[in-house]
């Protein structure tokens, strides 16, 4: 069987039971390959031998058996950088990307100096994406990534080093934040505190697909999904730089929740609600 049938027949196995059939048997395939997607396209004609053959069944009866393709794969892209993915870990998902985007901005506005490196915290890291995207970004930055689970750290640690930031990000087991003060090279006060904790409402989370398949620590925002959140920002304020910012990713549609929470937990702040690309309500935004 050559490439362009095994793809064929891929995808159609694939339909209804993934949101993209036809890009999901060309990743797969690429990745089973060890090939560029382009290089499919361009050699349609290459036979796969039956150990390329039993690789690929393999993979889609997985796939079909509600398996995430990031998991198969091993690895996932976020940001522009390629990261290690296991089901000990939250896939990555596009709409974080704005949380990097806005912490980044803010993070290159910051004035620095010799004696004043820039800090960031990572609440809740999981794979490593954000903590290791900023550190790629901004390269002077030391950045605090916390995880309640241990194998979360392990494949964070596991990015940091592959990307090249490990010297500038500590990792710390603890529930959000760390007991204050923490003697930690990040000294005491962040520049910019960022979380994407789990905000999905727990009888929601039950009757969704993702249930099951990725971490439920990683998704599970209690009663009205806002609990991890709300525990955040009891203490968050005493871990602030002056003048810093926290960053916190939302499900759509807690926007006015969530922004209430934030008014109850700084006086005098200035609080934003982003949207994301496809205008849901994705971030709060709270500036000193």
């Amino acid at each position: 069987m050559d490439v362009a049938t095994l793809l064929e027949q891929t995808a159609d196995r694939l339909r209804g039971v993934t949101d993209t059939p036809d890009l999901d048997a060309q990743v797969l395939l690429a990745h089973l390959m060890g090939k560029a997607r382009t290089w499919l396209a361009a050699h349609p004609e290459t036979p796969l031998s039956d150990l390329q053959l039993a690789s690929v069944e393999e993979a889609v009866s997985k796939l079909m058996d509600g398996a995430p393709l990031p998991y198969i794969l091993g690895h996932w892209e976020f940001f522009g950088l390629d990261f290690k993915i296991t089901p000990d870990v939250l896939i990555p998902r596009p709409e974080t990307e704005l949380l990097v985007e806005q912490a980044t901005l803010w993070l290159q506005s910051r004035p620095t100096t010799a004696h004043s490196a820039l800090r960031a915290a990572d609440v809740g890291t999981g794979s490593g994406c954000i903590a290791v995207s900023l550190a790629k970004q901004i390269g002077d930055l030391r950045v605090l990534a916390t995880d309640l689970s241990l194998p979360a750290l392990k494949v964070a640690r596991h990015n940091a080093i592959h990307h090249g930031v490990a010297s500038r990000v500590d990792f710390v087991q603890c529930d959000l934040l760390p007991p204050h003060p923490y003697p930690l090279p990040t000294e005491s006060h962040f520049d910019v505190i960022c979380a994407n904790l789990p905000y999905i409402p727990s009888t929601t989370l039950e009757r969704l697909p993702v249930y099951g398949r990725e971490p439920t620590l990683a998704l599970n925002g209690g009663g009205d999904g806002l609990d991890p959140i709300r525990q955040l920002l009891k203490i968050a304020p005493e871990w602030l730089a002056p003048n810093g910012l926290i960053l916190l990713e939302i499900e759509a549609g807690q926007g006015v929740a969530a922004v209430s929470l934030a008014y109850d937990a700084f006086d005098h702040a200035t609080i934003n609600l982003r949207r994301d690309l496809a205008g849901k309500e994705r971030l709060v935004a709270i500036r000193l």
